[in-house]
Parts: C-alpha cells; sequence; structure tokens
C-alpha cells in the first residue's frame, strides 16, 4: 500500500513539470553586421584620392616586404606545394619565385611571405593588426581568374587590373580595421588573424562574382570556422607560426569562397547572435560587437594606416627602437657606449606591456622580433635594427642579454590614453639612461613613429627607398627585371596595367 501510494505521488509530481518545447525553427535574418560588410563590398565605390594614393603605397610597401622574407630559408620552405612539383593551370604565380599554385594554396604562400617579417602595415585599436595581410588572399586570386579569363576567352574568370587590385585593398582594411576600433578580440584570447579572415572572405567573394547574398554565406562560414589563439604570440610560446597565422587565414578564407561558388554550402544566418551556439556567446563573453568610433564602412582605415618603414619590428616598439638609434648616437658624442649604461627605463603603452615586455631567454627569430627590450638592446650596441638582427647568430653576442637585464618598463599613462585617442592614435616611447657615473641623459621620447599619418610627407619617399631596396636585394642590383619593376611602378598609368603582367614580372626569371 506505502508502495502504491509513492508511485501515484511521484506520477503527480512529474505530471506538473511543464514540458519544454521544442527549439522553434524560424530562419532568422542575416546578422545585422554581416549584411553591411556584404552591401559594402557589393555597392560601396571608393572615391577617396587619398585612400587610393595610399593602397598604392601600401600595395607596393607589401609587395616589398614578401621579396624580402625570401631571404629566409624557413619562408622558402614553408610556401613550397605539398606534393614537389606540381603546377597548376593557368595557377597563380608566387610573386619572387617560379612557384605556379591553386588560388588557395597560392593565398596560404603570399600571406606568409607578407607577414613574415612583420614589416608590413599596421592598424593599432581595441584589437591589433596588420590589414595588408589580406593582400595575401586578394593578389592570388584576382591574378589568378586573370589567367583564366585570357586561357578561356574571357568565358571564365574575368581581366582585372592594379586600380580593382587597390581597391580591394581599401575595402579590406576597412573591414578589418573597422571590426578592430571596438572590439578586443586578444581580450578573449583570440588572435587577430580572425578579422584578416573575415575581410579576405567578403573581397575576395565580390572578386569571384558571387551575390551580396553569396558573400553573406562565405562571411557566416568565416566567422563559425575555428580561430586561432594567440597563444604563438605571446611568452613562453612565441614561435614562427606568428609569421605564418596571417597566409593560413587568408588561405582558409579563399577556400570559404570557392566552396560557396561552387557547392552553394548555404548561409548561417544568426552565426554571430544565436543563443549558445554563437559567435558573441561562445568566443565573446555574450557581448555583440561595438561600433561606437564609426559605424559605416568608407575608406578611413586605409586613409590612416601605419607604416613600418625603418625597422622590422613590433609596431608598439617602434618608436623605441628610433629612440634607442638616437641614444647610440648620443653616447658616442659623449664618447661612450652601451657599456657604459648602468640601468634604462623604458615608458611606454599598455599594449606593449601586454604584448612584447619579456624578462629571461628568448629562444627563436619570433621571440626576438617581439620583445622590446631586445629591440632596443641590439640598436642601443650596434645602432641599426634589421630583419637579419634577429637571426641566431647576430643574437649570440652575451652583451645583449645583459643590456637586457638592466631594462626596466613602465607604463606611461599619457602614451596609453593617445594610443586609443582617434584623433592621435600615437604609438609613445620614451628612454631614459643612467650611466655608470650618475649621469642621467636627456629622457629620449618619441611619439608617433615615421609610418604615422602624421608623418607621411617624411615618410613617403622613404616607403619607395625600402620597396626599391626589396626588389634589388631579391634580384640584384643591375638587372633588367629589377630596372622594369621599378620603373613601372613609378608611372601613372600604373594602376591601369592588367595584374597578371605585373605578377609576372615579380616571377623568378
Amino acid at each position: 500500500m506505502f508502495r502504491k501510494a509513492k508511485i501515484m505521488t511521484e506520477i503527480k509530481r512529474r505530471s506538473s513539470f511543464q514540458v519544454p518545447s521544442a527549439n522553434l525553427n524560424v530562419r532568422p535574418k542575416s546578422d545585422e553586421v554581416i549584411d553591411k560588410i556584404s552591401d559594402y563590398v557589393v555597392n560601396k565605390k571608393i572615391t577617396s584620392t587619398l585612400a587610393m594614393d595610399t593602397a598604392r603605397l601600401c600595395f607596393l610597401d607589401t609587395i616589398g616586404c614578401g621579396l624580402a622574407a625570401l631571404q629566409h630559408e624557413q619562408a622558402r620552405k614553408i610556401i613550397q606545394p605539398i606534393v614537389p612539383g606540381t603546377v597548376v593551370p593557368n595557377g597563380t604565380k608566387v610573386l619572387g619565385t617560379n612557384l605556379v599554385m591553386d588560388p588557395v594554396d597560392g593565398a596560404f604562400a603570399v600571406g606568409s611571405l607578407i607577414r613574415w617579417l612583420d614589416f608590413n602595415d599596421c592598424w593599432l585599436a581595441a584589437e591589433w593588426g596588420h590589414p595588408s595581410d589580406n593582400l595575401g588572399g586578394i593578389l592570388p586570386v584576382a591574378d589568378y581568374l586573370t589567367r583564366l579569363s585570357r586561357a578561356t576567352g574571357g568565358k571564365e574568370g574575368k581581366i582585372f587590373t592594379v586600380k580593382d587590385i587597390l581597391e580591394n585593398m581599401v575595402k579590406a582594411h576597412e573591414i578589418q580595421g573597422i571590426l578592430a576600433l571596438d572590439n578586443s578580440f586578444n581580450k578573449v584570447g583570440l588572435d587577430h588573424v580572425v578579422l584578416v579572415k573575415v575581410a579576405t572572405t567578403a573581397v575576395v567573394s565580390r572578386l569571384l562574382g558571387l551575390s551580396k547574398e553569396q558573400i553573406n554565406t562565405a562571411v557566416s562560414h568565416a566567422f563559425v570556422d575555428g580561430q586561432s589563439l594567440r597563444t604563438y604570440r605571446h611568452a613562453p610560446n612565441t614561435g614562427s607560426r606568428k609569421s605564418w597565422a596571417a597566409g593560413y587565414a587568408v588561405a582558409r578564407a579563399v577556400h570559404l569562397s570557392y566552396l560557396t561558388k561552387n557547392a552553394h554550402i548555404g548561409e548561417i544566418p544568426s552565426v554571430l547572435t544565436a543563443k549558445r551556439w554563437g559567435f558573441y556567446d561562445v568566443l565573446f563573453n555574450g557581448k555583440p560587437f561595438s561600433f561606437k568610433q564609426r559605424s559605416e564602412f568608407d575608406s578611413y582605415v586605409m586613409e590612416n594606416i601605419l607604416f613600418k618603414i625603418s625597422f622590422p619590428a613590433e609596431f608598439h616598439a617602434q618608436t623605441a627602437v628610433e629612440a634607442a638609434i638616437e641614444a647610440n648616437k648620443v653616447l658616442k658624442n659623449m664618447n661612450k657606449s652601451y657599456k657604459d649604461i648602468k640601468s634604462v627605463i623604458i615608458k611606454t603603452q599598455k599594449a606593449a606591456l601586454e604584448i612584447i615586455d619579456k624578462k629571461g631567454d628568448l629562444y627563436n627569430y619570433a621571440d626576438r622580433d617581439h620583445c622590446i627590450q631586445y629591440m632596443i638592446a641590439f640598436p642601443l650596441i650596434y645602432g641599426r635594427l634589421t630583419a637579419t638582427d634577429y637571426s641566431d647568430e647576430n643574437a649570440s653576442n652575451t652583451e645583449i642579454n645583459v643590456l637586457r637585464n638592466k631594462m626596466t618598463c613602465e607604463e606611461e599613462t599619457t602614451f596609453t590614453t593617445d594610443y586609443y585617442d582617434p584623433k592621435k592614435r600615437s604609438i609613445g616611447n620614451s628612454l631614459v639612461i643612467e650611466l655608470e657615473d650618475g649621469t642621467v641623459l636627456d629622457e629620449i621620447r618619441v611619439e608617433y613613429p615615421i609610418g604615422h599619418k602624421f608623418r607621411r610627407e617624411e615618410g613617403i619617399p622613404l616607403i619607395w627607398e625600402k620597396f626599391q631596396r626589396h626588389v634589388k636585394e631579391h634580384y640584384g642590383e643591375n638587372n633588367e627585371q629589377v630596372e622594369q619593376i621599378l620603373s613601372v611602378t613609378k608611372t601613372s598609368d600604373f594602376v591601369d596595367l592588367e595584374i597578371d603582367k605585373f605578377v609576372d614580372m615579380l616571377a623568378q626569371k
């Protein structure tokens, strides 16, 4: 009797539960952010002369950085096809080499070369990044489609010019940079190449002739994709992946764009906003993207982009290196040297403390070019900082670590404030050096690197010099190929040149 009563009580209890309703399977509209991106890519015409002129400089600077990377053995190895000797019909040619690849592998190769030396452009906001990384996807796809059009008599593909490349660079810069202004991906542990993947997917999809709805589809897959962690950029795990992460991102973007074109893979309309399963809830602490500084896409980012001109150094340290080279000159004028230094106080921005302030051993090239103490110590000793100065051979000088150990980093709050100020976007650093005899040198303070918009007139001739230097170092000083590249890029009608013809000029003869 007792057992029967107990069973009846349990039945009544269960019957009082409300049966959960099934998930309401109503297909939502595309997320607003993605819809705005695709609308911008399809419908916005770039009318800013400043943006296009800057894009031209950025294009050549980025090409030069890719050529310079080929001096490094690991960079040459990582871009090789998985199957040796693979040649793709009408394939894209990889700059500075004799490799011919499909657009996906070509994107990985070009994207990796562009980024290898950490010498291409930079954007600093809530999220950091290098928008010219997107050229790694834009250039191979446009080159391949142009060659395909020629091979098929215009039945497939399309002829693209340098101007088309520049316009798509402006748009890719804008997408990545505007998303970065108020949204910190690094604070949730994600690497900025998620934005490279998204921006490249959007513009490459348009190069492929996809509609606005198809671009929504491709971009939704870029967001739902597994995203890179920043682990490989920070101590104690800094390594070479930071040099090819953008290459991997643009290759993935090109692949997703082609999957959308060829297989109609279907949009994930609420990929950002879906409860529990969407990007915001899973990866962004439940917060939607913020657009406080700018809510529309235009050409702002390209107009304000930062160039790395003087030093292949992580951008937060550019002004610190400039200050260190000045300090080297001051010491020489005093008949002193780095050996007379007792201590160095590095005043910097908060972002630099989070990314490049390192104590202890440095294990590889990537570790060194992301260590502010190394990037200051080397020019204090030698009066220079070049790409080869991060090599194992050059880093073997024990005096470098002796000097590093005399350094202390601290935040200068005005540098941090001005860093985030949209009217300034400074990247300030200063050095206070005390000598063994008690002398304290005047503080050397540099707030804006030479690649900043505020120093653009000073920087433009140096950008051209940097490009010419990289071209000559790769192909040789007195060379017809060098003369052809340099002469054609200086002409006013360079922008009308069909892109495959320019890529042919860059191929290794």
